[in-house]
């Protein structure tokens, strides 16, 4: 993600939640610095930019899921507090901050671009995200500042390295106790991509050895949040920062809290007390395993007034056979017994699931089995890919389909996709929707139901970040039209934060009278912040 100009003053450096620059330093241990090795060849190595911390312009990237969406909103907001610039123009930034994703090739090799692109431009680089932490050895990453996806607390200390001409990598695993835990704090200021959604990661790694799978090199085990911390973060987003919806995102909701003694039902039902009237938790992604011993409660979770009847599970392959080689740990049978008991008690229920087309064992009868369960339950949402051998993993070591015959399966998956529209018989119907976002086309604004179905409205700014009454007047294969029926409502406790701003930071008012008196004060507090440094660095 990238945001516009962040600090509209310079009093937007102190936050409660910004730490001291003692504390700040006092683990500069576990830092491994190395400088660089600058040869002749080197014509593009970008100079050292600025002596003072902090004033410099930074450019944020990310690729993949919510969960990565998250570490980069959290990594933005410390920089943003600390003092730098974020901004949208990279030709304009000093630093480039780019967060990655392994699950498919096309989006590491975005990246593997983005990075070639900033050393032409002569512009500093930090990498983070699963590719890194995946395979930080790879070829393309030597030479740049890394950190890792359990050490994004610490991005202002490798972000200030880098900036000096150093190389940064962070890349350890967050401990208590002994054991692995979520990561960094839940509670970190952020800048959120969109100030009305607050994506909260609950637990980080997974359960499952999944045979195609790199992410699970790169964020490894299971380690869950505590239910009162994420909690917290909910409600701090609700009751102070104006969030209308959370999302809850992991690699795999479902195995949260299996290794501190809890479960997702019990933190969804905390969750829920703390949700306000008219605001709207979405879960994320859960593999069928994990969920299946919880459906009762989940139906229960899930038909709330406050939670989205929608749920992200993943089935890959409508063969038993398919399903095995893949290491799933679940067979067809599980996974229609997963849709068909949430949508026999839940009226309208949307599941949403993912397809990986040509897996290499894959034969002609088991895409025939797959396309046959799709076509049965004509999921509304279905992500269909490509299967992609991933370095490092057992799948990449088998013989793969050709080309052409993957192309050809999912070509028919797709056409068979679009045989179907799943909206159509709700023509006419009126809806309550939360309008949170704005349309590709720039022409709607966006409101999602009860079931997470889309809705577009009229780009009226009266709607945005309200639940708005509609009469659905017209239905295409991926959304509706409505059309405003009653008054708008406001759900949210508190007015939202500016696009842009800091959470947990308070903004300046510019045309207060003691605006000037602030300022000074300001200045001295960070001249003696650097004074501190100063004084530390040469102790």
């Amino acid at each position: 993600m990238a945001c516009n100009e962040i600090i509209d003053d310079i009093e937007d450096l102190i936050s409660a939640q910004d730490i001291t620059p003692k504390e700040r330093y006092s683990n500069r241990k576990a830092v491994k610095v190395k400088a660089k090795k600058r040869t002749e060849n080197e014509v593009n190595a970008p100079p050292i930019v600025g002596d003072v911390p902090g004033t410099q312009t930074v450019y944020v990237k990310t690729w993949g899921c919510a969960h990565n969406s998250s570490d980069s909103e959290y990594m933005a907001g410390q920089l943003a507090s600390y003092g730098y610039k974020l901004t949208q123009e990279k030709d304009q930034a000093d630093l480039w901050l780019l967060n990655s994703c392994t699950v498919k090739n096309p989006a590491e090799d975005h990246f593997r671009n983005e990075i070639e692109s900033a050393k032409k431009k002569g512009k500093h680089v930090v990498l983070a995200g699963c590719v890194p932490q995946g395979a930080p050895k790879s070829t393309f990453l030597q030479g740049l500042s890394i950190i890792g996806v359990q050490q994004i607390d610490r991005v202002v200390e490798v972000v200030e390295e880098t900036l000096k001409g150093n190389t940064v990598k962070l890349m350890g695993t967050k401990k208590a106790n002994g054991k692995k835990i979520g990561g960094a704090s839940l509670l970190l200021p952020k800048v959120r991509r969109n100030p009305l959604i607050e994506i909260i990661a609950i637990n980080t790694g997974c359960l499952n050895q999944c045979t195609y799978c790199k992410t699970k090199h790169a964020r490894g085990d299971l380690g869950s949040y505590p239910p009162e911390e994420i909690v917290a973060r909910a409600e701090q987003a609700f009751t102070q920062d104006g969030v209308v919806e959370i999302w809850l995102t992991s690699e795999d909701t479902g195995t949260y809290g299996r290794d501190i003694g809890t479960s997702l039902p019990d933190l969804l039902w905390k969750l829920v007390e703390v949700i306000p009237e008219g605001c709207r938790l979405r879960l994320g992604m859960t593999n069928p395993p994990y969920i299946l011993e919880h459906l009762e409660e989940m139906a229960k979770i899930l038909a709330h007034p406050r939670v989205y009847s929608f749920l992200h599970v993943p089935v890959q392959s409508g063969s038993d056979s398919v399903l095995g080689d893949m290491k799933r740990e679940y067979c067809r049978e599980d996974f229609e017994h997963v849709v068909n008991f949430l949508q026999d008690r839940i009226e309208g229920m949307t599941i949403a699931t993912d397809i990986i087309c040509g897996f290499p064992t894959e034969t002609d009868k088991d895409f025939e089995d797959t396309m046959s369960l799709c076509a049965k339950y004509k999921f509304p949402s279905l992500f269909i890919n490509q299967y992609f051998p991933r370095p490092g993993t057992p799948a990449a070591l088998l013989p793969r389909i050709p080309a052409n015959e993957v192309k050809t399966r999912t070509k028919a998956l797709t056409d068979l996709f679009y045989t179907y529209e799943p909206y159509g018989h709700k023509v006419g119907e009126t809806q309550e929707v939360l309008v949170t976002e704005i349309s590709h086309d720039k022409k709607h604004y966006v409101g999602h139901n009860k079931f997470y179905e889309q809705v577009l409205l009229p780009m009226d700014k009266e709607f945005m970040g309200k639940l708005v009454t509609v009469k659905i007047v017209e239905a295409t294969k991926f959304s509706m039209l409505g059309e405003p029926v009653d008054e708008v409502v406001m759900p949210g406790l508190v007015k939202p934060l500016e696009k842009g701003q800091v959470s947990g930071v308070q903004k300046i008012d510019s045309n207060n009278e003691d605006t000037d008196m602030r300022m000074h004060y300001v200045v001295i507090v960070v001249l003696v912040s650097i004074l501190i440094r100063l004084i530390w660095l040469l102790l």
